[in-house]
């Protein structure tokens, strides 16, 4: 477990050091909060729940360092720190630690600030505006705030380039696209992750955007590289623990992520819709896995027997 976790910090560097060019050196100290918390936290609910300690597995750095790149520059330490007591204590140990969740720990934690912080979890700050020192912080609007419902490209969007270099408003880990591919790609090239669930996802919202954006390809470009898909489809998705372990499950998962995530953008009241299409396709992974999980070769269906007693 260890091996993989060390293996998906590697895979989120890139993303981290974009976020830190981007947003400035507070995002590191984001970061200290959120791993810092989720490490205490955890050491702390398995030593009241007598169980031995899991820290070594890094499972709780990947948790806090995901959980830090789903937050604004500006949130408040306190509530990064109460997103990451909630995403460990409430979502892992309390379910019985690492592979007992059955959503995921960081999207949660997310879920939950955004519900009870709404203001502080959707002021974004301008990138780059750190750099001057002399300057208040400018705020801005995220690109699936500038498009259209009905497919089309509002004025004011970012270029395509700034798009994929993260020069937009959005989360600490979410706006540089590059860096995520980049992440996604080591992650698959080293066999951590199956491309199933990323293709599917990204491949399912760029379909469904076509026909909204009546054949535009601009328009599906700026959905793909808005909001937090490619950092949910890469790294959050594709968790062992809630997401299924065959392939065609991984399809169906990937598929209902993109669904969910296309018609919340298309007809919610939100703009965004990542984190709630992979929570809610995080529940239904038992009863896919039940449908799609390979029998046995040579299994004969037991047959229903006759007279059986009337319940």
């Amino acid at each position: 477990v260890s091996g993989i976790m060390l293996n998906v910090i590697i895979a989120l560097i890139p993303a981290l050091a974009a976020s830190v060019w981007l947003f400035g050196p507070r995002v590191l100290l984001i970061c200290l909060v959120t791993i810092g918390t989720c490490m205490l936290s955890e050491y702390l609910s398995r030593k009241i729940m007598k169980r031995s300690n899991t820290l070594g597995d890094l499972s709780a750095v990947v948790t806090g360092l995901l959980l830090a790149f789903n937050l604004p520059v500006s949130i408040p330490l306190w509530q990064a720190a109460i997103g990451s007591v909630i995403a460990i204590v409430v979502v892992k140990q309390l379910f019985g630690g690492i592979g007992q969740n059955f959503v995921n720990p960081a999207i949660t934690g997310r879920i939950i600030l955004m519900v009870s912080f709404p203001t502080a979890m959707t002021t974004w700050i301008k990138p780059l505006s750190w750099l001057d020192k002399g300057a208040e912080a400018v705020t801005t609007a995220t690109p699936l705030t500038m498009l259209t419902k009905g497919g089309e490209l509002s004025d004011g969007l970012p270029s395509l380039v700034d798009m994929l270099i993260g020069i937009r408003g959005g989360s600490l880990g979410e706006t540089c696209a590059v860096a995520l591919i980049i992440g996604g790609v080591y992650l698959m090239i080293r066999k951590i992750i199956s491309p199933a669930i990323p293709l599917s996802f990204i491949g399912t919202v760029a379909v469904i955007m076509l026909i909204a954006g009546k054949g535009s390809f601009t328009f599906v470009a700026y959905q793909l590289l808005s909001g937090g898909l490619m950092l949910g489809a890469f790294f959050m998705a594709t968790d062992y623990t809630t997401s299924p372990i065959n392939l065609k499950g991984r399809i169906i998962f990937g598929i209902g992520c993109g669904l969910l995530t296309s018609f919340i953008r298309l007809f919610g009241s939100l703009p965004e819709g990542v984190s709630f299409s992979i929570i809610l396709m995080n529940i239904l992974v038992p009863h896919i896995e039940h449908l799609t999980t390979p029998k046995p070769f040579g299994t004969v269906k037991e047959k229903k027997k006759k007279g059986a007693e009337k319940a």
